[in-house]
């Protein structure tokens, strides 16, 4: 068993496909069909299924995909140490990232300090919901990711703090109120934002035993605003994740009582963390926003 077989397997299970994995490793099909091979025959157990356009993990291989990518992480650490002893040359270093807040007002400003002092490690950047955030953060396919907290599963580091805000249209009869409740907001339509805060939303309004008139879903951010923006519904976001317009086609109202979110960077496990990971956490945690 060797670590290019393990990358090999964590690739192929990721992009669900021994072409799409060879592209990206640059080698041929067949020598990535050969190290699944010769992976599977040693172990004795069949990791992947085969279909005629795609493959699927197996139970087993579902399981050991787990322990592969730690072995790889623990890999990239020791590389990462080594690269440390030489001045942090080289390595690489995967983010998670969700929405406005974390991947355009926090993440561009760490990157540009983190790319001054370290320009040799090679950063990959992830984006999806936060929840997804920290599902890769427990697949370890990514080494930290930004999170709302508090997280228990992980060891974090509080970066900011902003405040959850109503959004209505401006042409909306509770637009001229300077703050309003969660069961104010529950007679309107509402639309409900998938990406960002979307589960700290849906917690807020079932702690309170109330139950919002959600008649929209949005994926992204831009289209939740677009529909409140037409007047079709009502929204509740995170302050932090709004752009800096100067006349904003909707109303931002504080929600009483107010409601703070804070978001941070999460790991793993601080200890097995890689000397490029920790860098970052120092910066990041260093810096005034």
């Amino acid at each position: 068993m060797t670590l290019t077989q393990l990358e090999i397997f964590s690739l192929v299970a990721e992009l669900r496909g021994f072409t799409l994995a060879a592209h990206r490793l640059g080698i041929s099909q067949s020598a990535v069909s050969h190290a699944m091979k010769a992976l599977e025959q040693e172990l004795g157990v069949e990791l992947l299924r085969r279909h005629q356009s795609s493959v699927e993990l197996s139970d087993i291989g579902e399981q050991l995909l787990l322990r592969a990518r730690a072995m790889l992480g623990l890999a990239n650490t020791l590389r990462q140490e080594a690269a440390d002893a030489r001045g942090m040359k080289s390595g690489t270093l995967r983010i998670g990232s969700f929405g406005p807040t974390s991947s355009i007002k926090l993440l561009p400003n760490i990157l540009r300090r983190y790319r001054e002092a370290h320009p040799g490690i090679e950063v990959h950047i992830d984006e999806g919901p936060d929840r997804q955030v920290t599902q890769w953060l427990e697949e370890r396919r990514i080494d930290i990711g930004f999170v709302v907290l508090p997280e228990e599963r992980f060891d974090t580091f509080a970066l900011i703090e902003d405040q959850m805000v109503a959004l209505l249209p401006v042409d909306h009869p509770l637009a001229a109120r300077s703050g309003l409740s969660l069961k104010e907001l529950c007679d309107a339509p509402f639309v409900l934002t998938e990406a960002g805060s979307s589960e700290l939303v849906s917690r807020l309004f079932m702690a309170a035993r109330l139950q919002p008139n959600i008649r929209y879903r949005c994926s992204q951010l831009l289209s939740t605003l677009d529909t409140v923006s037409r007047g079709d519904a009502i929204t509740i976001v995170a302050e932090g994740s709004l752009s800096d317009d100067a006349s904003p086609r909707y109303v931002k109202k504080p929600l009483l009582p107010v409601v703070q979110r804070q978001i941070g960077l999460a790991v793993l496990d601080q200890r097995q963390s890689s000397p490029a990971t920790l860098a970052f956490i120092e910066l990041a945690t260093r810096m005034k926003y």
